[in-house]
């Protein structure tokens, strides 16, 4: 099956509230945005720029009106008459770009308090630094959160498994009637063109200048936004580096020097990637008696399609025969092991091991009081010393070890040996 034949079958044409076509791919995030908007007054999604929450919002609150802080006059209004703004088009409302207008937050507050209703406001953002903050001050309580990445896998090839990854056989059953036959091109095809999902929903856009399009834009936007750049070109440097050190260990001594700026700017300049969701940092698994664990996070790029933008990949098949392929499949696992608790609006267990002796585990995911440890490898042949380290976690006293399993190119779900399991891509 190619890449074109998988994506053929998701795209849906929409009407708008203008009459206009709109080609949309169905979101598994809609669920638990109307779960959410039936426990809470307010529901916000976030997630980078054009990952389609804007889009996923307008189908999900069909029939309600929206308004939208892009636009320059209606965000004037909002920042100087908060205390009216919402008198003139009463909830339920959906008001995209809420981060542009804060101070709307405490008056969302007041409504919710005076009505007691459930999802009378739908909010969406791209800036978590401004959002998280003022949210927290005015909206505790009220506000159900939802993060938006790009399209996941299953997504793409309009799989309707919406559970959590979990390497158990409850997950593989629930997974294996919907999991879609990959071929192995379509995989790297899919990992270099990203996740962006107007480079599914218009197949002829060109990757490269749809990318180059989208860095310009978040730098101007977003980053100015959020933080002091006085040096653009410096910055984009400064993402093609984080980029090159995707899936390995966060080294930002090492960048700061590569690209000429001070160690604290490039923290800061991390916070900011991070903040966007360009940039997750998987957090090292220890407690009070692994006293070997290392403390340093691993950094993975969210899309690997703006990852090879940013590295220079030219095409799938340069990326899959060279140098980082294997951190980019990683990449790619770890990107769509997040999207899954996202999109079922769980909170992310997520660990990787290792120690100073040199023994690592690509992932540990904790589940009831059970780690499962993941190897991931890009290799359709596993073998039994890819699960090797996870000997390690039975000799911590106090840590329960549960199912694992290598994630990898080959098509077949089987068992390697014991609890732990081959698990192609095409099960993620």
């Amino acid at each position: 099956m190619t890449v074109g034949r998988v994506l053929a079958i998701i795209i849906l044409c929409i009407k708008s509230a203008e009459g206009m076509i709109i080609v949309y791919i169905s979101r598994h995030l809609e669920k638990t945005v109307t779960d959410l908007a039936g426990m809470f007054g307010a529901v916000l999604v976030t997630g980078p720029r054009q990952v389609g929450k804007t889009t996923m919002l307008k189908v999900v609150t069909s029939g309600i009106p929206y308004i939208t802080l892009d636009d320059p006059i209606m965000m004037q209004n909002a920042r100087e008459e908060g205390g009216s703004f919402f008198k003139s088009t009463p909830p339920p409302l959906f008001v995209d770009e809420i981060q542009y207008a804060p101070n709307l937050f405490p008056y969302i507050k007041m409504s919710i308090d005076q009505e007691h209703k459930k999802g009378q406001f739908y909010l969406s953002g791209s800036q978590q630094f401004h959002m998280m903050k003022n949210v927290s001050e005015s909206l505790a309580g009220r506000l159900g959160i939802a993060n938006l990445l790009g399209l996941s896998l299953r997504e793409i090839t309009d799989a309707a498994c919406r559970e959590r990854f979990i390497p158990n056989s409850a997950y593989y059953a629930a997974r294996q009637s919907t999991a879609a036959p990959l071929e192995y091109r379509d995989i790297w095809d899919i990992i270099h063109r990203g996740s962006m999902p107007e480079l599914y929903a218009n197949k002829g856009m060109n990757r490269q200048s749809f990318y180059a399009a989208y860095t310009k834009t978040y730098i101007e936007r977003d980053v100015r936004d959020l933080t002091q750049v006085g040096d653009e070109v410096a910055f984009l440097k400064f993402m093609a580096a984080i980029a090159g050190m995707t899936a390995n260990l966060l080294n930002l001594s090492s960048v700061a020097r590569d690209v000429g700026v001070s160690q604290p700017t490039a923290e800061r300049w991390l916070s900011v990637l991070v903040a966007s969701d360009i940039v997750y940092l998987l957090p090292p698994y220890s407690n009070n008696i692994v006293k070997r664990a290392i403390k340093t996070p691993k950094i993975y790029f969210l899309d690997t399609g703006l990852a090879a933008y940013l590295t220079k990949w030219s095409s799938a098949q340069v990326l899959e025969a060279g140098a980082m392929a294997g951190a980019f499949f990683e990449t790619f696992v770890i990107a769509e092991i997040i999207k899954s608790y996202y999109n079922a609006g769980l909170d992310l267990p997520l660990y990787f091991y290792r120690d100073r002796d040199g023994n690592e585990i690509d992932l540990l995911i904790l589940s009831d009081g059970m780690l499962h440890p993941i190897e991931i490898k890009k290799t359709a042949n596993p073998s039994k010393r890819d699960v090797q380290a996870f000997g390690l976690l039975e000799k911590i006293p106090g840590v329960k070890r549960g199912e694992g399993g290598v994630v990898c190119m080959y098509d077949k779900l089987l068992t390697l040996q014991g609890r732990d399991m081959v698990i192609p891509a095409a099960y993620l």
